[in-house]
C-alpha cells in the first residue's frame, strides 16, 4: 500500500501510469529520479477501444520521462487479475492539453 509521501513506497510494486498523450502503461516501478523520470520493468501498454477488447502491447523494460506523466497510481494486482480485458470496452483517453 502506498503510505509514503512520494514514489519511494511504490518501488517494486505494480503501477499504472497515464501519460500526457493518453496512454496507459502498466509495469513494476524499478526506479525514479528528482524529475520523476521513471523506470518500469515487465511493462505493457493497454490500448482501449469501443469496438474490441483491450489490447496489451508488451514493452518490457521502459523509461517514461517525468514531464510526460499525468497520473501514477498503485495497481491492485488481485483485482486486476480478475478483470476480463478481452470483454472490456472503453473510449481511448484524449491527450492532456496544457
Amino acid at each position: 500500500m502506498a503510505t509514503g509521501p512520494g514514489l519511494e513506497s511504490l518501488v517494486d510494486q505494480t503501477i499504472s501510469v497515464i501519460t500526457n498523450d493518453g496512454r496507459n502503461i502498466v509495469g513494476i516501478l524499478k526506479g525514479f529520479d528528482q524529475a520523476t523520470n521513471i523506470i518500469l520493468d515487465e511493462s505493457h501498454e493497454r490500448v482501449y477501444s469501443t469496438k474490441e477488447g483491450v489490447q496489451q502491447l508488451v514493452l518490457g523494460l521502459y523509461i517514461i520521462r517525468g514531464d510526460n506523466i499525468s497520473v501514477i497510481g498503485e495497481l491492485d494486482e488481485d483485482l486486476d487479475a480478475h478483470l476480463d480485458l478481452s470483454n472490456l470496452r472503453a473510449h481511448p483517453l484524449k491527450a492532456v492539453i496544457h
